[in-house]
């Protein structure tokens, strides 16, 4: 199901996804909202003392999912098929969308639907009750950490995509400090748990090279 939409008053790119209240899962993201205000990122994504790992990576994912959701959402307009004719980060990098079931073969399309099919494609699995529990005492799927790793790997290509190929528009709109420091918070979540793989972390590995120094 697509909900693709364009209007800059919404801020949002897809629906919010909502971490229900009163769930253990939203304690978590209180305590992650809490550790965030303190401003040192790097203890912020450390998993709480006792905390379940995938539990504490489920709510991450959710809040990510949100907030880039919320970032693209804001350059919409910039983003169309004329000017954004392919998916990519920069003149080396090209992603071609494919997610296994609706499309097995990568299909190469313009950034604003392979955002939008990745997008939908999250919201589709953050949804889905077998793979992100959301009611306490069920567990995590065997296969939920590999699912969580192609989704941060997936959502990083939104963030490298916005600071390619649109980062004059974000600067424009001055909500560069929003995008850094999410994309901050992104990455070092991602370099806690080892969750991307540094290959594809290429297309913005300069960036993440000096948020990473500027952190020291």
């Amino acid at each position: 199901m697509s909900f693709l939409f364009g209007s800059r008053s919404s801020k949002t790119f897809k629906p919010k996804k909502n971490i229900p209240e009163g769930s253990h899962q939203y304690e978590l993201l209180k305590h992650a909202e809490a550790t965030l205000g303190s401003g040192n990122l790097r203890q912020a994504v450390m998993l709480p003392e006792g905390e379940d790992l995938n539990e504490w990576i489920a709510v991450n994912t959710v809040d990510f999912f949100n907030q880039i959701n919320m970032l693209y959402g804001t350059i919409t307009e910039f983003c169309t098929e004329t000017s954004c004719q392919v998916m990519s980060a920069g003149p080396r990098y090209e992603y071609h969308w494919a997610d296994g079931t609706n499309i097995k073969k990568p299909i190469k399309c313009s950034a604003p639907k392979y955002i939008d099919y990745l997008m939908t494609w999250v919201q589709d699995q953050l949804d889905d009750e077998t793979l992100f529990p959301s009611k306490i005492g069920v567990p995590f799927p065997k296969n939920f950490m590999s699912v969580a790793k192609t989704i941060l790997k997936r959502l990083f290509r939104v963030y490298a995509h916005i600071y390619h190929q649109h980062f004059d528009s974000v600067i424009q709109l001055q909500e560069e400090a929003h995008l850094n420091t999410s994309f901050k918070h992104f990455i070092f979540f991602v370099q806690e748990f080892g969750l991307i793989d540094r290959r594809e972390l290429a297309p913005l590995q300069e960036l993440i090279e000096k948020l990473g120094t500027k952190d020291r």
